[in-house]
């Protein structure tokens, strides 16, 4: 038995449309089909191999954050992520170094998720 990768990530959002807008526009994900699922959605790729699949219809509160429920997406150049968050007037945590020397961002979506952008440690 094995498990081989991490295929996808599945977050509950309130409405579709506004989330697909912020992962496209604010994340520059590229939209990938979706099978016709009887309920709303919408799915974007994340690298080579792995998807994020949004739910519609979202009615409960996110629990979302930092140091708890997040996802982290390995970013190439934080400073242009940065610069692109100010352009477009965006919230977010400013850039910190974890203690393996990776740096990281956090940023929330529409709906509260936390999403971690970060570049490996230098070597």
């Amino acid at each position: 038995m094995k498990i081989y990768e991490l295929n996808h990530v599945a977050i509950h959002v309130k409405d579709v449309e506004t989330s697909c807008k912020f992962y496209a526009s604010v994340l520059r994900l590229e939209p990938i089909p979706r099978p016709a699922f009887t309920f709303p959605g919408a799915w974007f790729r994340l690298g080579a191999n792995q998807e994020l699949h949004i739910i519609g219809d979202r009615t409960e509160a996110v629990s979302s954050g930092n140091r708890g429920n997040h996802f982290a997406l390995k970013a190439d150049n934080l400073d242009e992520w940065e610069r692109h968050f100010q352009q477009l007037g965006l919230e977010y945590r400013p850039r910190k170094m974890r203690p393996d020397g990776a740096s990281q961002i956090f940023l929330c979506d529409p709906d509260g998720h936390a999403i971690e952008l970060f570049t490996e440690p230098a070597e």
